[in-house]
């Protein structure tokens, strides 16, 4: 069903690269959602009216808020995919993250009142109401519901879109939520146990809580700059590398300014001797495959690297290898050498992660001695001068 919708109403559904496209897909999954929504909130209220059920109208109410929260997506998708202006040159793609953020306090909230109407269930149990109608409503309930978890996870996937992800999660809620009231409903009817209805309540309201908590961090890590996902780093160190002249990259740094709409910037190194002319074309069409391909605006920084020096190689394979076994996170690139009469300066930055620059912390310091003295230890008459800086994506090779 959900391959059915996505070719009926998508033109190229495949292409979700196209930030058109992944659009649409969006689009097309709120609008599902809120017909889906809308018509359980019309079947359970007309069925929940007519035979005086409060719980199918309570579950009613429920969906209506659901298609609501589906709306708060559609809008996201659609003032995501306004084009860049003066005042915004990165586009608005950072919209839908908003989105994200507003459908999972949703849930929170929902958690929040489903866990206080289950303790006054508890405090105060009252007779539940049962009937086999109101149960099958529930159960073609839990079935559309199931589906439509499903429908917003696999598109969700497909565009990468965290707003989607949490309607699915709130779907499944809905399903784990509306399942612990259909059995209590059944077992308190058949034993008289009216209170097992509010401690059912309150295992499901703790439930959402813990999910609604996991989704709030999710959709705002992007918001507030979450390191790259590391597939993501190891796609570009791959393609990268694949460049006949590529001899590494560091200083990868991509900017997330909503899905489909990243910026990423890298140092490539490059053999000092060879034609300056023909690796600028190298890297010209380097970043014109990446846009082209991967949807990413890349911008990339030569740094020439002296191959024919063994003294230079054996050093830098040398730090390198002693920097692995400090840390294997740790990135050495830009190592060169100056000799003099006296001594050689060995000059390297020396990229590591954050905790090597926590406050009160002797973390970096240790690790340039380190770094010094395994050099001084080969090499006597050489001196590092090395540059520490931040790491901001492990470029380490995936085992």
């Amino acid at each position: 069903m959900t391959e059915f919708l996505l070719r009926t109403f998508v033109k190229d559904a495949q292409n979700t690269a196209d930030r058109a496209v992944r659009s649409a897909c969006g689009n097309l999954a709120c609008i599902v959602g809120i017909v889906c929504n809308v018509l359980l909130f019309l079947g359970k209220f007309i069925v929940g009216t007519l035979f005086g059920s409060l719980s199918i109208t309570a579950d009613a109410i429920n969906n209506l808020s659901d298609a609501s929260s589906n709306i708060v997506s559609l809008v996201g998708f659609k003032l995501g995919s306004k084009p860049a202006d003066k005042k915004h040159p990165y586009g608005h793609a950072r919209y839908e993250y908003l989105a994200g953020l507003a459908v999972s306090v949703m849930i929170l909230v929902i958690g929040i009142e489903l866990g206080k109407e289950s303790l006054t269930k508890v405090v105060a149990p009252t007779p539940v109401e049962f009937s086999w109608l109101s149960a099958a409503v529930l159960l073609a309930s839990i079935l559309v519901k199931l589906w439509l978890s499903a429908f917003n996870r696999t598109v969700g996937r497909r565009i990468h879109s965290e707003t989607l992800l949490a309607t699915a999660a709130d779907s499944r809620n809905d399903v784990i939520s509306t399942a612990a009231v259909l059995v209590a409903s059944i077992a308190a009817y058949y034993t008289g146990f009216d209170r097992l209805d509010g401690i059912m309540g309150l295992a499901v309201a703790a439930f959402i809580l813990y999910s609604g908590v996991g989704l709030v961090r999710d959709t705002l890590d992007p918001i507030l700059g979450a390191a790259p996902d590391p597939e993501l780093v190891e796609q570009i160190r791959q393609k990268a590398l694949s460049y006949p002249d590529v001899l590494g990259l560091h200083d990868l740094m991509i900017h997330d300014y909503g899905p489909g709409n990243r910026l990423v910037s890298f140092h490539l190194e490059m053999p000092a001797e060879g034609d300056v002319m023909a690796m600028h074309d190298e890297i010209d069409r380097m970043e014109k495959d990446f846009y082209t391909n991967d949807g990413l605006l890349t911008t990339i920084h030569f740094d020439p690297v002296v191959t024919s020096d063994p003294h230079v190689a054996e050093l830098r394979t040398f730090v390198e290898e002693t920097a692995r076994d400090i840390d294997p996170e740790i990135n050495i690139h830009d190592l060169r050498i100056v000799p003099g009469p006296t001594h050689t300066n060995v000059i390297f930055d020396c990229a590591a992660p954050p905790r090597y620059f926590a406050k009160g912390s002797d973390a970096g310091r240790d690790l340039r001695d380190a770094l010094r003295d395994a050099v001084r230890q080969k090499w006597p008459d050489h001196f590092c001068v090395i540059q520490l800086e931040q790491l901001y994506a492990d470029l380490t090779p995936e085992s």
